[in-house]
């Protein structure tokens, strides 16, 4: 099995990629509990509990994580930090996954996302994903990202009430991998990313 590949932005939320090419410019990259550690080297220790908080608490396999106001030490949490993100991507990276972004199977919602990941009698899709609910927070963000110019990070967190790292694992975990759909990621002339499905 290959190696994954992980990344931090700017707004501390993880991506797990399978490939270093596909890692946007800007990016921290990481592959090893180890490497991670020399980069946290750098970091002030509150960076370390917003990426932690990213994951804590949110629906699906992050669930039964709990939000912190500090870590004992830099070691502790970047190895709790570690351990979380191996949930990002299941195990098999074949597209990038996210999530925090990760990440995941399925989004890590923010408020008032749903808290079941499945839609249990929702129609099939390509390799028998589940198609979101007409209506739902999942079909919303589809149809932003199959408009001529897609939609950037702040124009689907409004429509959903998502944080970033819940539409990045959506993209990437549920559009992407479960559903089999490719996703363009470019920025804009005022440097705004923008997602759009492309057939």
């Amino acid at each position: 099995m290959s190696t994954r590949l992980f990344a931090v932005d700017a707004d501390n939320a993880v991506t797990a990629f399978p490939a270093a090419e596909q890692i946007p410019e800007g990016q921290e990259q990481f592959a090893t509990e180890k490497e991670l550690a020399k980069l946290a080297a750098n970091w002030p220790t509150d960076r370390l509990v917003q990426i932690w908080n990213g994951f804590a608490g949110v629906a699906g396999p992050f669930a039964d994580l709990k939000p912190v106001k500090k870590f004992t030490d830099r070691k502790t949490a970047v190895k709790r930090i570690w351990t979380a993100i191996q949930k990002l991507d299941g195990g098999a990276p074949e597209e990038t996954t996210t999530a925090q972004e990760t990440a995941p199977t399925a989004p890590k919602g923010a408020k008032g996302a749903p808290k079941k990941a499945k839609a249990t009698k929702a129609a099939k899709t390509k390799a028998g994903a589940s198609v979101p609910r007409e209506f739902s927070k999942k079909a919303i963000v589809i149809e932003l990202l199959r408009r001529k110019d897609g939609a950037s990070l702040p124009e689907i967190a409004k429509a959903t009430d998502w944080q970033n790292h819940s539409i990045r694992g959506f993209i990437s975990g549920a559009i992407t991998k479960k559903m089999g759909l490719k996703v363009e990621s470019t920025k804009d002339d005022a440097g705004v990313r923008r997602y759009r499905i492309i057939s």
